[in-house]
């Protein structure tokens, strides 16, 4: 594998694109995206995190021949048999109004007279190559469902997770309260994208 000096980020979701954005512009990479490429995104077919983010991360390397990075991700609660996972997006239907997807939530754990839930936000990136051959790196973050939902930073489900793991000493922050930079610190992502970095930092050149 040659070093690379160009990235595209397989994704269509803003808060994905400027989360990894942060995690590599320390690095001399152009950065370049699905959404400003108006690259099309595979439909999400498949049944784990590593088969949806292949599919994402392969197309959008065969249609630009560059290096291509993908992020999928979600959010599994104990209670509720680790749902939603795969389908963290899906519950935010075709709007992906994560609003809608967090009163589904509670309205299951509702269900099942939970009012909190040991939880676990899980990525996996994939790196794919031109050549068609590809890699994974998985992150887990464990943490905690909380009701109401708390602050406005972050996306998706990040305002009912209480990471375990906080940044800020005698801080209970949920991922939505957190700015960005500490977040990244400690997230899922981070340690995906870690793990990317132990393989593949001498080919960030």
């Amino acid at each position: 594998m040659k070093a690379f000096n160009k990235l595209v980020i397989a994704s269509h979701n803003s808060g994905k694109i400027s989360e990894i954005n942060d995690l590599f512009k320390r690095f001399n990479i152009k950065i370049l995206n699905s959404k400003d490429l108006k690259l099309s995104v595979p439909d999400e077919t498949g049944t784990t995190f590593e088969q949806n983010a292949l599919l994402k991360a392969k197309s959008a390397s065969h249609k630009t021949g560059e290096v291509a990075i993908s992020d999928d991700s979600g959010l599994c609660i104990d209670a509720l048999n680790d749902q939603p996972g795969v389908y963290s997006a899906d519950w935010a239907g075709k709007d992906r109004n994560f609003n809608v997807a967090i009163k589904k939530v509670q309205k299951l754990m509702r269900l099942k007279d939970k009012k909190t839930s040991e939880a676990t936000m899980v990525c996996v990136l994939c790196l794919s190559w031109p050549d068609g051959s590809s890699e994974f790196f998985r992150g887990e973050a464990k943490g905690k469902i909380v009701f109401p939902p708390r602050g406005k930073s972050g996306f998706g489900y990040d305002p009912i997770f209480l990471p375990e793991i906080q940044p800020e000493k005698n801080k209970l922050l949920t991922y939505g309260e957190l700015n960005p930079i500490l977040k990244n610190k400690t997230s899922h992502r981070n340690k995906a994208f870690k793990d990317l970095l132990d393989k593949y930092q001498f080919l960030l050149k």
